[in-house]
């Protein structure tokens, strides 16, 4: 059973937007009485996958859903992949641009971090076309 599901768009390079998405699962979760180290995790999870997104896509979406004992985020993005996911779930490895780099994103910690605060974690890409990530934490 689902009892809360929301979907978010999230646009590529939208730096003005950068970390709505992750708020407003915050807010959803405090409303309902989500123990606050879930919280934390599912808020570090989120803001990085919403980064991602707007950092190394061309945009996506960002699905989230909370049941009687489970959260659940799936994150879909439109490209351009990810060419060597082993690469890029290593600890400081980054594909940021000069100018990201500069705006303080880009250190390379995204999907380590994601995978890390998670309970259940995947990744699954497909070069030029998307990358798609399930992520979900006990409650």
């Amino acid at each position: 059973m689902i009892a809360i599901q929301r979907k978010y768009s999230i646009e590529r390079r939208d730096f003005q937007s950068a970390g709505q998405v992750s708020s407003s699962i915050k807010k959803i979760m405090k409303q309902v009485g989500v123990n606050p180290e879930v919280i934390r995790r599912v808020s570090v999870a989120s803001y990085e996958t919403e980064m991602n997104i707007i950092i190394h896509s061309n945009g996506g979406t960002m699905e989230f859903s909370i049941g009687s004992d489970y959260i659940k985020i799936i994150a879909l993005d439109r490209g351009p992949g990810i060419d060597d996911i082993d690469l890029a779930m290593k600890e400081g490895y980054s594909t940021a641009t000069k100018d990201v780099r500069e705006l303080g994103f880009g250190a390379g910690m995204g999907l380590p971090n994601i995978k890390r605060c998670a309970d259940d974690f995947d990744i699954q890409s497909e070069v030029g076309k998307c990358t798609r990530i399930t992520i979900g934490f006990n409650l």
